[in-house]
């Protein structure tokens, strides 16, 4: 139903606007120029230019006296209590005019009215924006401090269902509870039982939990609040509390309904940290929210809360208790079916040509969040318009992944012929142990030694599939192919160079959870070594031999095998320094050797959706 139109809006409102502005101008104009015209003198001054006659208008109000002198010019001065007034009789042609004591000056007459016209369109502005604040539902107005900012969405604003977003399978089928509840809530209360008021979301950014809360209330068909949790703490205490009450109210109007809080660990952190009014106010904040959630007084609408948070190891207890968060969902990187199937939505929005291979692409982005991929989509977008072509083709996206994962390439730094030769060789060596362990390592697919971010030299490799876990040989061939850009220099020059100084920093980091963490040492067995732990100065000691017994292990593994294969080292360097990129195919061309096929999975073709994480 149409509201009724007030008087004092449109047209109306705006010509009282224009009339408040206009006379408030001429207002201030007038007390302006009257105080521009208009001279401060002494009493001495004005007695002289009274006797001499200069004066040809007088206003004497008690002793306040302002005049007009004979050029035109105006004046204003204060003259003592006993002052004769009768000297102004004996001067000709001058008009003398004593006011009465009550009346007001002009220029005090127009400061009185600026100052209201100021102090009412401030009040008026003010009252305005709380009113517009307060029906909207938001906070921002000075008399809305205390409420909620969340905004909500009913049931048909919210057209997001599970089937746009992409992968999330094991999220999805977490979720289906918390729908089945909002739908029919009276299946649930027949028997007893309780749906988990709280439904916590873990997950790295950009894996889409904000989109999963969505597609929740728009399976559900109910109104849905979205707030982040940083909004409800201010700078005055109470506030927070404030608005988390009001949230909830807002909330139950409108069950069944879902709340959504993102990065809760904003307010949901630990209590008892620190001393001082910005914990106190979270605090108290936290306290609200877990009253809210479940309280004495908690009612039993059917109000599901779902919050987010990519770390969940600083929440507070209470706030994962049961009553509370029952449920937390896990949101991963995706899976290689679920980047295919976002690499396939996010494709749609730009024109590719038939060379884009998404099944190269998404083995390529292992370990990439669902906005990394729409990134590598959107960055190949802009190298294509950038180069003037219509369509993306794969070499767009090759260039975007190097882009992404290595930075942009350098083409300012010159390099001496000897830091390009041992570059090469330093890469030719991760090359050859990649080639000539292919058991234990992922299949190689490029190298290069162009400059990128801060690498001089990269090798890439292509995993065949995700790797949830590693053996032990393949953590060792990894360590050698790390050791192997360092002893591909010794071998070429008798030289150390600073290159290899992240090889060995990745390197160490492996054996030492190896050690530690994964029981793959004889002389520690199988215990677990945690960083916070309290270790003995023999403990220590074993534990620095064994990591170092199996760094050499491996450094002698790649030794051999480069001194034994020292003349394919050369001529991976040698092409290395002629093309400076080499793919996987050229190399095993340079070596006569026969490429390996690399196994792919057989994924089943999806189709592409509007909306992705």
């Amino acid at each position: 139903m149409r509201r009724p139109k007030k008087f004092f809006s449109g047209g109306p409102r705006t010509f009282v606007i224009t009339f408040v502005v206009i006379v408030g101008i001429v207002l201030l104009a007038q007390l302006v120029t009257h105080m521009m015209n208009t001279d401060h003198v002494a009493y001495s001054q004005f007695s002289e230019s009274l006797t001499k006659g200069k004066i040809a208008q007088l206003y004497q109000n008690g002793q306040q006296v302002e005049g007009v002198y004979r050029d035109g010019k105006r004046f204003e001065t204060v003259v003592p209590a006993n002052w004769d007034y009768r000297i102004v009789e004996r001067q000709k042609d001058i008009a003398y005019v004593i006011l009465p004591p009550r009346q007001f000056s002009l220029p005090l007459i127009l400061s009185l009215l600026l100052g209201f016209f100021i102090l009412g369109a401030f009040l008026w502005t003010m009252l305005r924006q709380s009113r517009s604040s307060g029906s909207s539902g938001g906070g921002s107005g000075i008399f809305g401090v205390g409420r909620s900012n969340a905004q909500m969405f009913v049931p048909e604003q919210v057209k997001v269902k599970f089937d746009d977003v992409a992968g999330l399978h094991g999220a999805k089928e977490d979720l289906l509870d918390v729908i089945d509840f909002l739908k029919n809530p009276k299946k649930f209360s027949k028997l007893g039982a309780k749906v988990p008021k709280g439904t916590l979301m873990i997950g790295e950014p950009g894996n889409g939990k904000t989109l999963l809360a969505k597609a929740v209330a728009g399976e559900a068909n109910c109104a849905f609040f979205s707030v982040s949790a940083s909004s409800f703490v201010e700078m005055f205490v109470g506030v927070g509390a404030s608005r988390v009450r009001d949230l909830f109210a807002r909330a139950r109007k409108n069950a069944p309904c879902i709340v959504f809080i993102d990065e809760i660990d904003a307010v949901g952190s630990h209590r008892g940290r620190g001393y001082g009014g910005g914990n106190d106010e979270r605090e108290q904040t936290l306290n609200q929210l877990l009253t809210e959630m479940d309280g004495f007084a908690t009612s039993d609408d059917t109000v599901v809360i779902l919050a987010a948070t990519n770390r969940p190891d600083v929440l507070d207890r209470a706030l994962l208790r049961p009553g509370r968060f029952d449920r937390q969902v896990n949101v991963p990187y995706p899976d290689v079916r679920s980047r295919l199937q976002i690499l396939q939505v996010h494709i749609k929005n730009i024109k590719c040509d038939s060379s884009v291979d998404l099944d190269k692409v998404d083995r390529s982005t292992v370990g990439f969040s669902g906005a990394d991929l729409a990134n590598v989509v959107n960055e190949a977008a802009i190298l294509a318009a950038k180069a003037g072509i219509k369509k993306s083709n794969a070499d767009m996206f090759e260039e975007a992944l190097d882009r992404i994962t290595l930075g942009k390439e350098h083409k300012s730094i010159v390099l001496t012929e000897l830091d390009r030769e041992m570059t090469a060789y330093h890469e030719a060596g991760h090359t050859l142990i990649n080639i000539l362990l292919p058991d234990d390592l992922e299949p190689l697919h490029k190298v290069t030694i162009v400059p990128r971010g801060r690498a001089l030299g990269v090798t890439f490799s292509l995993p065949e599939r995700d790797k949830y876990s590693s053996n032990e040989a393949e953590m060792k061939a990894l360590v050698a192919k790390l050791m192997a850009g360092r002893i591909a220099e010794e071998l070429k020059f008798d030289k150390r160079a600073t290159g290899a100084h992240n090889d060995f920093e990745k390197a160490t980091e492996i054996v030492q959870k190896m050690v530690r963490f994964y029981g793959m040492s004889e002389s520690l067995g199988n215990v677990v070594y945690k960083d916070n732990d309290q270790f003995s100065d023999e403990t220590v000691s074993l534990i620095d031999q064994e990591v170092r017994r199996i760094v050499k292990e491996c450094y002698d593994m790649a030794a051999k095998l480069l001194r034994d294969n020292r003349d394919k080292l050369d001529k991976i360097a040698n092409g290395l320094l002629e093309s400076e990129l080499l793919s996987a195919a050229q190399v095993y061309a340079l070596l006569d050797m026969e490429q390996p096929k690399v196994a792919t999975l057989e994924l089943e073709s999806v189709e592409a959706d509007s909306t992705s994480v």
